[in-house]
C-alpha cells in the first residue's frame, strides 16, 4: 500500500547525502582484501552491479554496513554512515599488512540521492534501470537504489552536485528509513547480527564465500536457525533516533525488546526502523525509549521477513 506521505508529497530532485560517506580503496590487491574482511563477495563483483556489504566484529556484531561498487579492477568503493567512516578506514587498515590496498576516504567525491522523474530525465538513457545496478553517468557514478512506493531513486556519487531541483535532506531521509535497507550508525555500532536488521535477506550476506571476520558466528545463526529478532517499520508518534531502546508491553520493563535502526520525521511524521524480538511482535503495544513512551505502530515492510522462529 502507497504511504499517504509519499503521495502527497513531492519527491523530485537531488538531496546532499551529509550522513553518508565514501571510502576508496585501491590497488591490484583492494578486491582481494575486502573480500576477506566483509560478509559479501568482492572478487566476483563487476563494473555493472552494486551490492551491499558488512563488517563485523569477531563475534558477529556488524561494525559498518555498506553500499560497495567496482568500478575498476583495482578500485573499490564502499559508501557507509559517515559517522562510522573514520574508525572503519582505521580498523580495517590495520589488517592490511602486506597487501596491496589502501584505503581512504574518497575526499574527491560527493554522495547525493536523486529521486523522482527529473532525476531520471537527468541521468538519460545511461542512467541505471535494474535495482543494483551501477553505471558510469555524466562523469559520475550512479546506482540504482530499491523504489519507494513506486518513488525511484539512485546514489550519485560524483565530484559536483548535479543541476536538479532540490529534494530536501529529511525527504530523502524519510525514502531511505521507508526502503528498510540498514545503515549501521555510531549509534549502533556492535548491536546488530547481519541477521537481526535483514542483511541476508537484501543479499548482503553471502555464505559460499569463504572467511571473514565474525563469519563462524552468523553461519551459525542462519543455519541453526537461532535468529529470534529482526527488522520491521513503524510509525512513531514521536521523533526517534538510531540506537534508541524500545519496550513491549508484557515484558519485564527493565529489558528492551528492541532497539531504533534508522529514523527519520518529515511533515511531523516518524519513520522507524526497528530491531526487534520477533516475540514482541503480538505484544498489545509497543514503546519508544521506555515502557510508557511514545507508542508505535507496526507499518508494511517492502521485503518479506520470516517469522516461523517467532
Amino acid at each position: 500500500m502507497t504511504d499517504t506521505l509519499i503521495q502527497a508529497g513531492s519527491f523530485d530532485g537531488a538531496a546532499p547525502l551529509t550522513h553518508w560517506g565514501l571510502v576508496r580503496a585501491s590497488g591490484e590487491d583492494a578486491a582481494t582484501f575486502l573480500h576477506g574482511q566483509l560478509t559479501q563477495d568482492v572478487k566476483s563483483l563487476d563494473a555493472a552491479a552494486a551490492r551491499l556489504a558488512g563488517y563485523c566484529s569477531a563475534k558477529g556484531r556488524l561494525l559498518a554496513s555498506f553500499i560497495i561498487w567496482r568500478p575498476a579492477p583495482d578500485e573499490v568503493l564502499l559508501a557507509c554512515s559517515a559517522d562510522v567512516l573514520a574508525p572503519t578506514v582505521k580498523r580495517l587498515s590495520m589488517f592490511v599488512l602486506r597487501a596491496k590496498c589502501k584505503l581512504a576516504e574518497a575526499a574527491d567525491l560527493r554522495l547525493y540521492g536523486l529521486a523522482g522523474a527529473s532525476a531520471a530525465a537527468w541521468l538519460g538513457e545511461a542512467a541505471p534501470t535494474q535495482t543494483w545496478q551501477r553505471a558510469r553517468v555524466r562523469d559520475a557514478e550512479a546506482i540504482r537504489l530499491p523504489d519507494v512506493d513506486g518513488v525511484p531513486r539512485w546514489l550519485l556519487a560524483a565530484a559536483q552536485a548535479p543541476e536538479l531541483p532540490a529534494l530536501s535532506e529529511e525527504a530523502w531521509r524519510w525514502l531511505e528509513v521507508k526502503s528498510a535497507l540498514p545503515r549501521v550508525t555510531a549509534a549502533t555500532v556492535e548491536q546488530f547480527v547481519p541477521q537481526m536488521v535483514n542483511l541476508e535477506l537484501l543479499e548482503g550476506v553471502n555464505f559460499k564465500k569463504g572467511c571473514y571476520p565474525g563469519q563462524e558466528v552468523v553461519a551459525r545463526s542462519q543455519y541453526r536457525g537461532t535468529t529470534k529478532r529482526r527488522a520491521f517499520l513503524f510509525d512513531a508518534q514521536a521523533e526517534a533516533a538510531p540506537g534508541q531502546e524500545v519496550f513491549a508491553a508484557g515484558d519485564d520493563p527493565s529489558q528492551p525488546s528492541g532497539r531504533v535502526v534508522d529514523a527519520a520525521t518529515l511533515q511531523g511524521r516518524t519513520a522507524a526502523l526497528v530491531e526487534l524480538k520477533l516475540a514482541a511482535l503480538d505484544a498489545a503495544s509497543l514503546h519508544l525509549r521506555s515502557p510508557d513512551g511514545p507508542a508505535l505502530q507496526r507499518a508494511a515492510l517492502p521485503y518479506d521477513v520470516p517469522l516461523d522462529a517467532a
